[in-house]
C-alpha cells in the first residue's frame, strides 16, 4: 500500500512541475507586457531581466503554503487518502485548465484557478463523506472555509474595478504632463517622475517581495514595517537625484530604466508569491505523506490530517528548482508569447486587424461614452479642450530593430510613458493590497491597469473601441469561466478519484498528458500558419504575390470540392467545406483589414501604386464572398434532402469545372512567374467561359419550360452559374490589379 502512495506523491510533483510550465506561460504577461509592448529593450534583454527577477523571487518565496493547506478547507476534517485524492484532482485540473487558456492566448489567474479547484475538490469529497454518513449537505460548512473563500472572491472582484479606474486616472494626468512628445519634457520632469516610479517599485519589492522572504530576520521585517514612510521619503529623494544625474551626465533613458526595473520587480513578485499556486499543493501533499508515514500501522482511510494545521516549510532546493523551471519556460514557451500578444493587441495605440468582433454590449457602451463625452465637451471651454487635445496628439510610431520582438510587436504598441505608468500603478496596487492583507490576483490587476491606461491614452478610438471592449469583456468572461470550470472539473475529478482510487488517478493523468499534447500540436499548427502569413519577405510585392496565391488556391480548391460533394449528395463533406470556407473568408478579411498597416509600412517609391494592392485585396474578398454564395446554397439543398441535379446538369457543371480549372492554372502561373505577358489571353479565356456559362443558363431555361426540373433545382443551378460568373469577373479584375501592381508601367 505504501508504494502506491509514494507513486501518487511522485505523480503529484510531476503534475506540479507541468503546472509550473503552463502557469508561467500564462502569468508571463503580468511582467512582460509593458516591456514588450513598448519595446523598451531587445527581447533577449527583457527575458534576462525577467528571468533574474523570477529566480530571485523563487528563492525569496515565503515558506508558508497556507492556501493549499488550510485556506479553503479544514484539513482536520479529512483523512489521508481523501486529502491525497483532493490534491491530485486539483493539480490535474489546473494543468488542463491553464494549458487550454494558453492555447487560445487568453490571460487568466493562477490564483483564482487554484482557489476554485481546491474549493471544488473539497466540496466534492466532503459531499461524498456526508452522503456516505447519511448526513445532510447543510454540514458542508464544517469542511469548507467559506469565510476565507468569499473574502478571496470579493477581493479579486474589487481589485478589477480599482485597477482599471486608478490606471486610467494616473495615465490621463501623466499624459497631460508629458504628452506623446515626451522627450523634450523629460529634461524638466523626468527625474521627478523617475524618482517617484523607482520609489514605488522599491516599496513594492520590499512589501511584496523581500519582506516575505524566509531569510529576512524578524528585526529587519519590523524595521521595514515601522519605518515604511521614512524609507519611501529617503528613496524618493535619492532616486530623484540619481535619475537627474543619469539623464544629465550619462544621457540614460530614464523611462527605459523604469520599465526594466518594474519588469524585474513584477517578475520577482510573481515568482515569490504566485509560486504557491503551483507547488503549494504538492508540498502540502508531501507533508501529509510524511505525517502519515510517521505513524506506522495507521489506516489511510481513517488517519486524520489534523497536523496540516501547523506550519509547513518549503525546501529551499524545491524553490530553487522551481525558479529554474520558470526561467527556462520564459525563454522557450511559445504559448506565453500568444498570451502576451493578446494583451498587447488590446492596448496598442495604433489601429489594425482586431482579434475580437463587435457585440451589442460593446456598441452600447461606446455609444453611451460618446454621448457623455459630447455633453462634457459642450461645457468645457474651447481653449482648454484644444490644449488637452494637443497633449494627446500621438507621435508617429518608431520601429525598433529586434527581430525577436518583431514577431510579437511589429512596431512599439505604446510608448514608454504608458509602459512605466502601467508598471508603477500595478506595483503600487499589488503592494498596497498585500500590506492590507487583501487577496488579489496579480494577473487581474496588471491586465486591468493596462486596459485603463490604454483607455485614457485614447488608444480605443472610434475605429477600434467596440472591438477592444469586446476583447476586454471576453478576457473578463474567461476569468469567470476559469472559476466555474476550475470548481466543476476539480469536483468531478475528486469524485472520480475518491471512487476509483489509484487506477482512476493514473488514467486521468494519462488523459491530461494527451490533452496537453493535443493542445500543443494545435497551437504549433496555429503558430506555423501565422508565421507563414507574417514571414519577413523582401518586399510588399512578394507579400501580395504569396498571399494571393495561397488564398486563391484555397478558394478554387473549395469551389471544386463543393461541386463534387453536391453531385454525390455528401452532406458531411459539404458541412466541412462550409466550415473551411468561413475560415478562408476570415483569413482573407484579415488581409483586407491589414491594408492600412501594409501601406503605412511601404517605402516611398512604392506608395504611388499602393492603390493597386488595395484593389487586389478587395477583389480577393469578393471572390471569397462568391465562394460562400456557392457553398451555402449547395449545403442547404443537400441538407434539406431536395432532389439531386440531373445527369445533364452534372455533365455541364463538370465541363465548367474543367474550364475554370484551366483558367485558374493560368492565373497561378502568371502570379508565380510574375509574368503578365499573356494577360490578354487570360481575359479572352474568361470571356469564353462566361459565354459558356450563358449557354448553360439558356439550357436551364429550356429545361424549366419543358418541366424537366423543379423549382429548387432551378434556384440552385442558376445560383451556381451566377456566382461562378461573378467569381470569374472578380478573378479577372484581380489579375489586372496584380499586373498593374507588379508592373506599374503597364497601368493604363
Amino acid at each position: 500500500m505504501e508504494i502506491v502512495f509514494i507513486i501518487l506523491i511522485i505523480v503529484l510533483f510531476v503534475l506540479a512541475f507541468s503546472d509550473l510550465i503552463v502557469g508561467v506561460s500564462n502569468d508571463a504577461v503580468n511582467f512582460l507586457n509593458s516591456a514588450v509592448g513598448s519595446r523598451a529593450a531587445p527581447l533577449r534583454t527583457i527575458l534576462i531581466v525577467a528571468a533574474a527577477g523570477v529566480l530571485v523571487g523563487a528563492t525569496m518565496s515565503s515558506g508558508m503554503m497556507e492556501i493549499a493547506r488550510k485556506g479553503i478547507f479544514h484539513p482536520e476534517m479529512f483523512y489521508f487518502r481523501e486529502i491525497l485524492m483532493l490534491f491530485l484532482a486539483v493539480m490535474i485540473t489546473d494543468v488542463i485548465l491553464l494549458d487550454t487558456f494558453n492555447t487560445f492566448g487568453l490571460p487568466t489567474s493562477t490564483t483564482v484557478s487554484i482557489v476554485f479547484e481546491l474549493l471544488g475538490a473539497a466540496v466534492g469529497i466532503s459531499s461524498l463523506k456526508l452522503l456516505g454518513a447519511d448526513k445532510g449537505l447543510s454540514e458542508l460548512g464544517n469542511y469548507i472555509n467559506t469565510e476565507k473563500a468569499m473574502m478571496i472572491i470579493f477581493g479579486i472582484l474589487l481589485s478589477v474595478f480599482i485597477a482599471f479606474t486608478v490606471g486610467a486616472v494616473i495615465q490621463y494626468f501623466a499624459r497631460l504632463a508629458f504628452s506623446f512628445h515626451y522627450k523634450r519634457n523629460l529634461k524638466y520632469a523626468g527625474a521627478v517622475w523617475g524618482g517617484f516610479a523607482i520609489t514605488a517599485i522599491t516599496y513594492f519589492i520590499l512589501i511584496k517581495g523581500a519582506k516575505s522572504a524566509a531569510f529576512m530576520t524578524s528585526d529587519v521585517k519590523e524595521f521595514i514595517f515601522n519605518n515604511t514612510w521614512g524609507i519611501i521619503a529617503a528613496s524618493f529623494v535619492a532616486w530623484t537625484l540619481i535619475m537627474q544625474l543619469l539623464h544629465s551626465l550619462f544621457k540614460v533613458n530614464i523611462l527605459k530604466l523604469i520599465v526594466m526595473v518594474g519588469t524585474f520587480a513584477l517578475a520577482m513578485a510573481f515568482a515569490g508569491n504566485d509560486l504557491v499556486n503551483f507547488i503549494g499543493v504538492p508540498i502540502a501533499g508531501l507533508k501529509a505523506y510524511q505525517i502519515f508515514s510517521g505513524s506506522p500501522g495507521s489506516d489511510p482511510e481513517t488517519f486524520p490530517m489534523t497536523q496540516l494545521q501547523g506550519d509547513v516549510d518549503t525546501p529551499t532546493l524545491i524553490l530553487l528548482f522551481s525558479g529554474l523551471v520558470m526561467m527556462v519556460t520564459l525563454w522557450t514557451s511559445k504559448k506565453a508569447r500568444s498570451v502576451i500578444k493578446t494583451t498587447v493587441d488590446l492596448s496598442r495605440q495604433d489601429e489594425g486587424s482586431e482579434r475580437f468582433g463587435s457585440t451589442y454590449l460593446s456598441r452600447v457602451i461606446v455609444r453611451s461614452a460618446r454621448t457623455i463625452s459630447s455633453q462634457i465637451g459642450s461645457v468645457v471651454p474651447a481653449s482648454l479642450k484644444t490644449g488637452i487635445d494637443k497633449r494627446f496628439e500621438p507621435a508617429p510610431p518608431q520601429e525598433k530593430d529586434d527581430p525577436n520582438i518583431k514577431g510579437l510587436v511589429p512596431v512599439a504598441s505604446f510608448d514608454m510613458i504608458r509602459a512605466s505608468v502601467t508598471l508603477v500603478v500595478a506595483s503600487i496596487l499589488i503592494a498596497l493590497g498585500t500590506s492590507l492583507k487583501l487577496p488579489l490576483s496579480t494577473t487581474y490587476v496588471t491586465f486591468m491597469v493596462a486596459m485603463g491606461t490604454s483607455l485614457s491614452d485614447r488608444a480605443w478610438g472610434r475605429e477600434s473601441a467596440v472591438y477592444r471592449i469586446t476583447g476586454v469583456f471576453s478576457v473578463i468572461g474567461g476569468w469567470f469561466l476559469t472559476a466555474l470550470a476550475a470548481f466543476t472539473v476539480s469536483l468531478i475529478m475528486a469524485v472520480i478519484f475518491y471512487l476509483g482510487g489509484f487506477i482512476a488517478v493514473i488514467a486521468m493523468s494519462l488523459l491530461a498528458i494527451f490533452i496537453v499534447y493535443r493542445t500543443y500540436r494545435h497551437h504549433k499548427a496555429q503558430q506555423a500558419a501565422k508565421k507563414e502569413e507574417s514571414e519577413d519577405v523582401k518586399s510588399m510585392r512578394e507579400v501580395a504575390r504569396k498571399t494571393i496565391r495561397k488564398n486563391t488556391e484555397s478558394v478554387y480548391d473549395l469551389y471544386t470540392r463543393t461541386f463534387k460533394a453536391l453531385f454525390n449528395e455528401d452532406n458531411n463533406k459539404l458541412w466541412k467545406i462550409s466550415k473551411k470556407a468561413r475560415k478562408t473568408d476570415s483569413a482573407i478579411k484579415g488581409v483586407r483589414d491589414n491594408v492600412h498597416q501594409t501601406i503605412h509600412a511601404l517605402k516611398t517609391e512604392n506608395v504611388q501604386n499602393a492603390h493597386h494592392y488595395v484593389q487586389v485585396c478587395d477583389y480577393l474578398r469578393e471572390i471569397a464572398h462568391n465562394l460562400a454564395y456557392i457553398v451555402q446554397p449547395a449545403l442547404e439543398h443537400v441538407d434539406n434532402n431536395h432532389k439531386p441535379l440531373i445527369a445533364v446538369q452534372q455533365e455541364e457543371l463538370n465541363e465548367l469545372l474543367k474550364r475554370i480549372d484551366g483558367f485558374h492554372d493560368q492565373m497561378m502561373n502568371m502570379i508565380a512567374q510574375n509574368d503578365y505577358a499573356d494577360f490578354d489571353e487570360l481575359i479572352k479565356n474568361e470571356v469564353k467561359i462566361n459565354n459558356y456559362i450563358e449557354s448553360l443558363r439558356v439550357n436551364q431555361i429550356k429545361r424549366i419550360k419543358n418541366s424537366q426540373v423543379g423549382t429548387k433545382n432551378s434556384v440552385l443551378f442558376l445560383a451556381l452559374l451566377n456566382e461562378s460568373k461573378n467569381m470569374l469577373l472578380n478573378a479577372g479584375n484581380l489579375m489586372k490589379s496584380m499586373r498593374d501592381f507588379e508592373n506599374p508601367d503597364s497601368d493604363a
